[in-house]
């Protein structure tokens, strides 16, 4: 968190709560001029990736719910997972290049387009 957003969250901010990840969400603590709606962020453990907000609280940050949600999780729901794009736990098919780049041929039905 830089230095501005940091002053930010200690002058207005209210801390809501936290999640199991050690990501903290925010509220202002003052009423907008224009009486929309409050304010709400997170301050990220960690660096700044929003796909490591958890569901519930990305449904509290968008204004979807009013509170977050603390309903409890199901023997079937899996941990949530941040994006793992760029690291050593991204997926790679079959045939990528970080994976030797050989794949299986194609089936008998594929034919190369050959210029003439």
């Amino acid at each position: 968190m830089d230095f501005a957003t940091w002053l930010i969250t200690k002058l207005r901010g209210q801390k809501v709560g936290e999640d199991n990840y050690g990501n903290v969400y925010y509220r202002s603590n003052r009423k907008r001029a224009d009486g929309v709606r409050e304010e709400r962020w997170v301050a990220y453990k960690g660096d700044a990736e929003a796909s490591k907000v958890p569901p519930e609280w990305h449904a509290w940050l968008h204004h979807t719910v009013d509170e977050p949600i603390t309903a409890p999780t199901r023997a079937w729901q899996l941990p949530h997972i941040p994006n793992q794009t760029g690291t050593d736990g991204a997926y790679l098919p079959p045939g990528h290049d970080q994976r030797g780049g050989q794949r299986d041929r194609a089936s008998g039905d594929y034919q190369p387009w050959v210029p003439s």
